[in-house]
């Protein structure tokens, strides 16, 4: 991987010089995290050196180590041996991966059991591994965290829910403020007397008391966990939404009210098969669902966004430095890929300048989005030529990547579509297209027509590949080439500059510079 171009402090226009290999970044390569909850055992293995998480490796086994906790007040006999095994196991994968020692940390169910420390003991004693027993609020400052990697200066209220507890965070610019914990998680209030009525009663009154305690939160509402993530999954197919990808999916509380009532009106197992859920997981779907919705109800948030990024993120999160938590987690994801990816390092950036004048009154918002196409253009080139613009789309609208919402997903992925394909239609994507505006789809494929072009005047490191300009009011484009790159503008070149210009319903102006 040639990274010398990205590491030479040049800058990359408004974004700055790439981090990924500076050395408070690279230790960050090969992250293990383990997160012992109520219903899971999870072990995370990152590479955050690229400050959007890679999972480098993802196990999740479902012990229930809370269940019956509310009767016996100990951790569930069988839960416990299948965490030891879990424990067991992850152990071993992380020697065998030469990681450095793993973090471990347990939550509501350890924590409130009597026989909490006698577990920890064990695990230390036949694992090696030392689990850290946080507390509520500290459980809630890192699902913020989790949350903060993937929308860096964000502001909301963090709503992060396991198995036997619920926590709230606020975040404000980027920083964690008040946080509460509750005993809102779907094994304690299965086990509440007096069933429907008494869980609503039981809901509503601690929901009260979380509101005066955090006071109002009518900005953004994230969701955290994984009954969240189950009942947004419900949500899409309830909505018909093609794009399943959880992390930045939107609700509203109407649709809470909606999906509700849609699950009431479904045989779980049903329901569960059809969403492709676990089955430990759809049992919690309906105890969760009644605590979403009191609490929208209770807060009315603006909108609502679900989180894929959580306590094992938050984690990795508390690693980095500074500079690099302030990065923007695309931008860095995407120049991590070309460094590593593209045949020519850096010509991305050469691309993203030539290009700029067709987006000169664009918002920031989408010059991110132009500069990450042009940084991406060329990683897929080892696909075959008949199935790469898929493959960009695919790995646009797939990959797991922060800070990028589902309209943005779909404008990347047309975008690099068009890098490499004319015409969008008849592509097996057409159901996500609208996702976005049709003003939207015009603009991502004016954008990709422009990369097509611009790809065509590949020049050695850092020349010059011409000047593209844009009258819009005269609806001209037009183009200056050097006499050393006049020899580039051939008849494919020629064909595709004439295809963006049909794009842009414009004439074209060619002249040859001194």
């Amino acid at each position: 991987m040639d990274v010398s171009r990205e590491g030479s402090g040049q800058d990359h226009g408004p974004f700055g010089r790439a981090l990924f290999d500076d050395p408070s970044a690279r230790r960050l390569a090969r992250v293990g995290v383990v997160d012992i909850g109520s219903n899971s055992v999870r072990l995370v293995v990152f590479d955050g050196a690229a400050r959007s998480p890679a999972y480098f490796y993802n196990e999740k086994i479902m012990c229930g180590l809370g269940a019956g906790m509310a009767e016996s007040g100990a951790l569930n006999p069988e839960g416990r041996r299948r965490a030891l095994s879990a424990l067991r196991r992850f152990q071993y994968l992380a020697r065998g991966m030469d990681l450095p020692p793993l973090t471990a940390v347990a939550t509501a169910a350890v924590r409130d059991a009597q026989d909490g420390p006698d577990f920890c003991d064990q695990v230390l004693r036949e694992t090696g591994l030392k689990i850290h027993v946080i507390d509520g609020e500290e459980e809630a400052r890192l699902s913020a965290q989790g949350v903060l990697l993937g929308w860096p200066g964000s502001y909301g209220l963090v709503c992060d829910i396991g198995g036997s507890s619920m926590e709230l965070a606020e975040i404000n610019d980027g920083v964690v403020g008040k946080r509460v914990t509750s005993p809102l998680g779907p094994l304690k209030l299965r086990d509440v007397k007096g069933g429907a009525k008494g869980r609503k009663a039981q809901i509503k009154s601690v929901m009260e008391d979380l509101h005066t305690r955090m006071g109002p939160q009518s900005n953004r509402l994230f969701l955290v966990g994984g009954s969240w993530r189950a009942i947004a999954r419900i949500d899409m197919e309830r909505r018909g939404y093609p794009l399943h990808v959880q992390h930045e999916y939107r609700m509203t509380t109407s649709a809470v009210r909606e999906t509700a009532k849609y699950i009431a009106g479904w045989d779980l197992e049903e329901l569960r098969s059809l969403c492709g859920l676990s089955s430990s997981r759809m049992a919690l779907v309906p105890y969760a669902v009644e605590v979403l919705k009191r609490l929208v109800q209770t807060f009315r948030p603006k909108d609502i966004a679900v989180s894929s990024y959580g306590i094992r993120e938050g984690l990795l999160y508390e690693q980095m430095p500074q500079q690099l938590r302030d990065r923007d987690p695309l931008i860095e994801a995407c120049l991590f890929a070309e460094a590593k990816d593209a045949r020519l390092p850096g010509f991305g950036r050469d691309l993203y300048e030539f290009i700029l004048p067709l987006f000169a009154n664009a918002k920031p918002a989408k010059l991110r989005l132009v500069q990450a196409a042009c940084l991406l253009h060329d990683v897929s080139w080892r696909a075959h030529p008949d199935y790469r613009a898929e493959t960009c789309f695919d790995n646009a609208t797939r990959a797991n990547l922060g800070g990028l919402s589902h309209w943005e997903r779909v404008f990347l992925g047309l975008a690099l579509l068009h890098r490499y394909k004319n015409k969008r239609s008849g592509t097996r994507f057409e159901d996500l297209f609208p996702i976005l505006e049709e003003k939207e789809q015009r603009e991502a494929e004016i954008l990709g027509k422009a990369m097509r072009f611009g790809a065509m005047l590949w020049m050695s490191e850092g020349g010059h590949i011409g000047e593209l300009g844009w009258r819009p009011k005269k609806r001209v484009l037009s183009l200056r080439l050097s006499e050393g790159a006049w020899p580039l503008y051939g008849e494919v070149a020629e064909a595709r500059f004439l295809s963006l210009a049909s794009s842009l319903d414009a004439t074209i102006d060619v002249q040859l510079t001194g």
